[in-house]
């Protein structure tokens, strides 16, 4: 695949059946909180159930617009499956060593199938992919599944928080599987699991802000947004660069942003007045506006600087075909910014008052209105199964499902080549 560019190409025409299945995805993290994988969602399948049909296809969809040598490609893609599609042949086109299949439990009514379904997932295994199960593959009539488990998941939203320290001491004593626990919504919970032992974590505490009585700007943060103040009033070079010479740190990551693989530069960019005389200083905003999200404070996960990286590419491809190139610019910020209070650690209204930033974008921001405010809905649709803001935002848009899988794919990916 070649590398992503920063002008957006637009979006494939739709095409066959493949164009009718939409996704969403939610990151996984590791103990550090970083991102190391991605459990993708067939939309389809919220409301109807998902088959071995649309399970090929959102397989289809997403790995074929994503090669092996992707940074993307050392994520771990996790699918959910039902037991037809995982007899299907498309398994037969994937690598597996990139995916994990999530086994869902048979319904009670079928519990005698356990045995029978044994040989088709010890085949599975067989070929290299990974399995994985939710906490029922530790109850007896499961226990022939277990010794095939990769990861046993674990759903907060289901399991009491009094019996958790008991199922997870159950998995780690009969099982070598990586634990995950799902529907993570906040630090408290985050902090019991991993004191539990628990390594993996699905869920959204990560990127809802700590704020913190009397929390002011860091100096880093500081330099970043007055470099950002100044850009937006159109300074002269020479005072940018007064604020850059005092910080080498910000210096560097402005040029190694510019000269990434995501940006698609054909020679490379060495000083600030080269990048100016290349891009301008309204294209500058977008990549000063990147770089808030380096600026880690020693609480902030490192995934909130990946996801706020993917909103951003998301929103502007997703706005490339609709708005000006100046708006596209503006759409960028606006996904990057959509977790500043998160990176700032304070409300958004503070956050936002500390920079000088377009109307559209503090429409969107602060009160979800104006011409950007529905790419921002639909961008975090993209991320949850609020189905019903998906479904409304790209109709109201005029985006299909194929237009909105390829930014999305493409966000996913441009996120990883920035190293955020």
């Amino acid at each position: 695949m070649t590398e992503p560019s920063s002008e957006p190409s637009p979006p494939p025409s739709p095409s066959g059946a493949i164009a009718a299945v939409a996704f969403a995805h939610q990151a996984i993290l590791d103990q550090h909180r970083a991102v190391i994988g991605y459990e993708l969602f067939d939309r389809s399948a919220l409301a109807h159930g998902h088959t071995a049909a649309s399970d090929a296809q959102l397989l289809f969809n997403v790995l074929s617009a994503v090669d092996s040598d992707s940074p993307i490609g050392n994520k771990t893609i996790f699918i959910n499956c039902t037991h037809d599609s995982l007899a299907g042949g498309h398994l037969d086109l994937i690598a597996p060593q990139r995916v994990v299949l999530e086994v869902p439990p048979l319904p009670v009514s079928e519990s005698d199938q356990v045995q029978n379904r044994l040989p088709n997932l010890q085949d599975i295994k067989r070929r290299g992919f990974r399995l994985a199960f939710d906490y029922s593959v530790l109850t007896q009539p499961y226990a022939a599944w277990l010794e095939l488990a990769s990861f046993i998941k674990f759903d907060l939203s289901v399991i009491r928080p009094q019996s958790l320290g008991s199922f997870v001491k159950l998995a780690r004593a009969k099982s070598t599987a990586q634990l995950i626990a799902e529907k993570v919504e906040t630090p408290g919970q985050y902090a019991m699991l991993s004191d539990l032992g628990v390594t993996l974590f699905q869920g959204y505490w990560f990127a809802k802000p700590v704020l913190v009585q009397g929390q002011s700007v860091r100096p880093a943060q500081a330099t970043i947004l007055q470099l950002i103040n100044l850009v937006r009033k159109q300074a002269s070079t020479s005072e940018i660069e007064e604020v850059l010479k005092r910080d080498p740190t910000l210096s560097f990551n402005l040029l190694r942003f510019i000269n990434s693989a995501g940006f698609g530069m054909r020679t490379e960019v060495t000083s600030f007045k080269h990048a100016v005389m290349l891009l301008g200083l309204n294209r500058l905003f977008k990549w000063a506006a990147l770089l808030l999200t380096t600026s880690h404070n020693g609480d902030m996960p490192p995934a909130v600087g990946t996801t706020a990286v993917a909103r951003g590419r998301l929103m502007e491809l997703l706005a490339t075909e609709l708005l000006p190139s100046e708006d596209c610019d503006n759409a960028f910020v606006v996904g990057v910014f959509s977790l500043l209070d998160t990176m700032l650690g304070m409300s958004m209204e503070a956050a936002l008052a500390t920079i000088a930033l377009p109307d559209s974008i503090t429409q969107a921001l602060l009160h979800r209105t104006g011409p950007l405010a529905p790419f921002l809905e639909l961008t975090i649709a993209c991320e949850t199964g609020d189905d019903e803001a998906f479904a409304r935002t790209a109709t109201q848009l005029g985006l299909n499902n194929a237009q909105v899988n390829w930014a999305h794919v493409q966000a996913l990916v441009w996120a990883e080549t920035m190293g955020v």
